[in-house]
């Protein structure tokens, strides 16, 4: 209401006639505003000689700036000091901007890890190498740069803690998750073949997943048999996935946690220690059986070359063979055997002279006489 109030007040000034603070004008004794108000300062003093004056710079520009035309800049469009009219700005203007197009949609900068995708008004042309390349600006031609060397990973399930049950082939359950590893190794198939790759990628690792586990064992789940598992899953997943023509790469497969379900956990770790308590068994047999083999290969060898030397001497082999089995049994008796006594010496066992003599045992004789 207050806003309404001042305009309404001003609404006198408004429509008057005056042209300005000093009146209607159009005096030509240098009053602008009639005999009650102030002298125009723009206008010629009394006295001065009337004439009509060049215009000013700043005349020129006012007049241009309200539209008024003239001038050395002709025609009616609106102009500069200098003679450029509004038509060639706008010429100018549209040549610099189709430039800056040709440009930002003509020169592609490929990567080393990327491949252009080129199409032509949404038909596939052919696929650019990496460096600088050129091609027709766009909307005619489009260009997709797609990273063929960066290797993605996906988990599953997504999070990696999720709880994903699968039935294995005799009827147990277990907690599996797993990660899949893969690339693009063509660009073309990559852009045009699958709308969603990533998508599809997944719902084809879930399935080969469940199919491989459907055809395994609990103890190959969770046991030695996970590598050939995860083996067998990538070759279904890329068996299919070139099916598709995906253009997509699977570069492994790794199960992350393979466990029985949470309810009967505690239970499947105790058959897992039993488990593994066996193979540590049956692998100290081995090696015992290993050091056993190996030790007979050696006797037998050690024979062998003794009967090599038997064969080119059998009397002096059989011989010395006697001598160090008599030499090896006799070592530690203490008795001397003599063929002969005659003539012979009877034998001082020197050999124990410095150990203590036994003690007299008193005869029972005297024993007795005691």
């Amino acid at each position: 209401m207050t806003i309404l109030t001042r305009w309404w007040r001003r609404l006198p000034i408004l429509t008057s006639e005056s042209k300005g603070p000093w009146g209607a004008g159009g005096g030509d004794d240098g009053n602008e505003g009639g005999s009650g108000g102030p002298r125009n300062p723009w206008t010629v003093p009394p006295g001065a000689p009337r004439g009509r004056g060049r215009p000013t710079a700043l005349d020129e520009f006012l007049k241009r700036a309200r539209g008024g035309g003239g001038g050395s800049g002709g025609g009616g469009g609106a102009g500069f000091p200098g003679g450029a009219n509004g038509r060639n700005l706008a010429v100018i203007g549209i040549v610099l901007l189709v430039a800056v197009w040709i440009v930002f949609t003509s020169f592609h900068v490929i990567g080393p890890q990327q491949r252009g995708v080129v199409t032509f008004f949404g038909r596939y042309t052919g696929t650019l190498d990496p460096g600088y390349r050129m091609t027709l600006p766009a909307p005619m031609v489009s260009v997709q740069k797609v990273d063929v060397q960066a290797i993605r990973t996906d988990d599953f399930p997504e999070g990696g803690d999720a709880v994903n049950l699968m039935l294995t082939g005799d009827q147990n359950l277990i907690d599996l998750s797993y990660q899949v590893r893969w690339n693009v190794k063509n660009p073309q198939n990559y852009v045009f073949e699958i709308k969603d790759p990533t998508a599809t990628l997944r719902a084809t690792a879930e399935s080969a997943m469940r199919a491989v586990i459907a055809t395994s064992t609990l103890n190959d789940a969770i046991g030695p048999g996970q590598a050939r598992i995860a083996q067998r899953v990538q070759d279904l997943m890329q068996q299919v996935l070139d099916s598709y023509g995906s253009g997509l790469q699977v570069q492994g497969v790794a199960l992350r946690r393979v466990d029985p379900p949470a309810q009967v956990i505690d239970e499947f770790k105790a058959v897992s220690a039993a488990q593994q308590g066996a193979q540590s068994d049956i692998n100290q047999a081995h090696t015992y059986a290993e050091q056993i083999v190996a030790r007979a290969q050696g006797e037998a060898a050690a024979f062998d070359k003794v009967y090599e030397q038997y064969k080119l001497a059998p009397e002096v082999t059989r011989r010395r063979m006697y001598y160090e089995t008599m030499e090896h049994v006799l070592s530690n008796a203490h008795k001397t055997v003599v063929e002969d006594s005659r003539g012979v010496v009877p034998y001082l066992p020197l050999a124990n002279a410095t150990s203590p003599r036994p003690s007299p045992q008193p005869s029972p004789a005297q024993g007795a006489g005691q």
